[in-house]
C-alpha cells in the first residue's frame, strides 16, 4: 500500500489557487470498524469541550483557520454560505453536540474540531488508481444519495475535487464525500486526509496528525499506520 500512497498527488491547478495547501495523508491499516462506542464517544465528548475553549463564544467562521476555507471556496467559485467546509459545518454543530456515526467517523471528526481543521476518511479498497487533488472538467462522476435513492451528480468545472480513476470521491475540496468510498462498520484500510492552508503552521498540522494516530490506536489498537505529506513543502 505504500505505492498506492506514493502515487497521491495534488495538481499544480490547486497548488495555483493556493499555494499554502497542504495536506497531510494517513494510510491506516487493520482498522477495527463498527458502531460508536464508550472510546469514540469519549473523543468527542473532549473535542466538543476543547472547540467551546477555543471558539470563546465566538461563530466558527470567524476563526482564522476556518475563514481561511472560506476564502478558497470563494476561489473557485463556491459560496461558503451554502457550502461551508467540513470543519465549520462540524464546529456549527457543536453547541447541539456533534453526531455520532460510527467509531472511526467518530474518531476523525473528533481531530478535526479539536485542532480546527478539514478532516475525512474514506475506504481505500473502494478506491480505484490513486487519490489526487485537482480542478474538475464538470464531466466527472460523483455518486451521491437524494430522496434515500443513490444518484449520480457532477461537480462544476473548475471545481477543487478529490478523485480517483473512477470519479470524484469528495466535492469542494472538503465538502461532501461520495458514498462509493465512505468509510463503513466493514472498513479495515482508510486513507484519512488533513487538509491544512495559513495560518494553520507545519507544527499545528503534525499535532493533528499525532491526534489522529493516538484516536486510532484508542479505537483500533492493533492498526498499521503509514503518513506522507504532499504540497508545500
Amino acid at each position: 500500500m505504500s505505492a498506492w500512497l506514493d502515487a497521491a498527488h495534488i495538481d499544480p491547478a490547486v497548488q495555483a489557487l493556493r499555494p499554502d495547501y497542504r495536506a497531510l495523508l494517513v494510510l491506516a491499516e487493520g482498522l477495527t470498524a463498527g458502531p460508536s462506542d464508550i472510546a469514540s464517544d469519549g473523543l468527542l465528548v473532549a473535542a466538543e469541550q476543547r472547540a467551546r475553549v477555543r471558539l470563546d463564544g465566538s461563530p466558527p467562521e470567524l476563526h482564522p483557520n476556518v475563514a481561511a476555507w472560506r476564502d478558497a471556496f470563494r476561489a473557485f467559485g463556491a459560496k461558503p454560505q451554502r457550502t461551508r467546509s467540513s470543519v465549520e459545518a462540524l464546529l456549527r454543530r457543536v453547541p447541539e453536540g456533534l453526531p455520532r456515526i460510527d467509531k472511526l467517523t467518530d474518531a476523525y471528526n473528533a481531530v478535526s474540531v479539536s485542532h480546527l481543521l478539514p478532516l475525512g476518511g474514506e475506504d481505500v479498497d473502494r478506491y480505484r488508481g490513486p487519490l489526487r487533488l485537482t480542478r474538475a472538467t464538470g464531466d466527472e462522476p460523483f455518486e451521491t444519495t437524494a430522496g434515500g435513492e443513490p444518484v449520480v451528480e457532477h461537480p462544476e468545472p473548475g471545481e477543487v475535487v478529490w478523485c480517483d480513476d473512477s470519479g470524484v470521491t469528495c466535492r469542494r475540496w472538503n465538502w461532501r464525500q461520495c458514498t462509493r468510498t465512505r468509510l463503513t462498520e466493514r472498513t479495515t484500510r482508510a486513507v484519512f486526509v488533513l487538509d491544512a492552508l495559513d495560518p494553520l503552521s507545519d507544527d499545528d498540522l503534525d499535532a493533528a496528525g499525532i491526534a489522529l494516530r493516538e484516536a486510532l490506536l484508542a479505537t483500533s489498537p492493533q492498526v498499521r499506520l503509514t503518513s506522507r505529506l504532499v504540497g508545500r513543502s
